[in-house]
């Protein structure tokens, strides 16, 4: 079984465990209303994608 030969320091530990980020989710505009929403993702403003209903929106009073 492999031991490690020499102790692995605080400071090169926190350094590897520095590069380990969140990425910021990809928002886009929606090209038919025009409201921010993630890509690749059906809009939940007016239920298009891809230039295609394809959730049918209640009209609200």
């Amino acid at each position: 079984m492999a031991v490690p030969k020499h102790k692995t320091s605080k400071q090169r530990t926190h350094s590897r465990k520095a590069n380990w980020k969140i990425s910021k989710p990809s928002i886009a505009r929606c090209p038919n209303c025009g409201e921010m929403k993630p890509t690749h993702r059906v809009c939940s403003h007016c239920g298009y994608y891809n230039d295609e209903a394809v959730i049918e929106k209640k009209e609200e009073k």
